[in-house]
């Protein structure tokens, strides 16, 4: 059950930040859980240079600024162009980001691995032990939940994102940037991928196919949860 939830927990990172991405913008991203595999991949890298926890603040960082980019540069020329463009460019760049991955950092496995702290068992129950790292993921996941949600209702920034999203117009006239507004959301859905892979590559596993592996499932959880849901997300998940 705790594993169950655990990984539930894990899928609603990714999820949360694909339903974030469609409910402000209306663009189902099909290169989610390609940034998602960056964050642990990053993640690895920045490891063995800073150590894992300053990796655990600036991968999803990186992966962010990396989606914020691709809105400004790519997906924002073809948005006006209608949904099918919009998911074909976004299919397009999963696949570019798994080629990027392969040439980089080879086709295996590669060995990242759980810091000190999050080595060994958290505790025992029934004779089974339930490791540290699964613990800190359940942690992590709910952390994020609360954040988003008062980013969202309680500050701000969410009721520009909240009022951009209903009535763009009225937004851009009382002299706020929502073609930016839309740019930091997509990145910000990002880095939320990128979050969930700094601890899941490491939880689990970190290779070329860890993209593909969740890819449908998650799909799933956002069907299931209601399109642009987040608390339905966090159930479905």
């Amino acid at each position: 059950l705790l594993n169950g939830v655990s990984y539930g927990l894990l899928l609603f990172m990714l999820s949360s930040g694909l339903t974030l991405i469609f409910s402000m913008m209306g663009v189902l991203n099909f290169a989610h859980t390609s940034f998602y595999m960056l964050g642990a991949y990053f993640a690895y890298t920045l490891s063995g240079v800073i150590g894992f926890w300053p990796a655990l603040f600036f991968s999803p960082l990186l992966v962010g600024v990396l989606g914020a980019l691709f809105e400004r540069y790519s997906l924002r020329r073809v948005h006006k162009y209608g949904h099918v463009p919009e998911l074909l460019v976004t299919f397009g760049l999963s696949y570019l980001i798994l080629e990027v991955v392969q040439l980089v950092w080879g086709r295996g496995t590669v060995p990242y691995a759980l810091p000190s702290a999050l080595q060994g068992p958290l505790f025992t129950l029934y004779g089974t032990q339930f490791p540290k790292s699964r613990s800190f993921v359940m942690l992590v996941a709910l952390l994020m939940l609360v954040a988003v949600w008062l980013l969202l209702t309680r500050t701000r920034i969410g009721l520009v994102i909240q009022a951009a999203l209903k009535n763009p117009e009225m937004v851009e006239a009382l002299g706020h940037n929502v073609p930016r507004v839309f740019m930091m959301v997509f990145g910000g859905g990002c880095a939320l991928a990128g979050l969930a892979g700094v601890i899941g590559g490491n939880t689990y596993v970190t290779e070329p196919a860890m993209a593909a592996s969740v890819g449908s499932i998650i799909f799933v959880v956002v069907v299931v949860g209601g399109m642009g849901s987040l608390v339905g997300a966090f159930v479905a998940s």
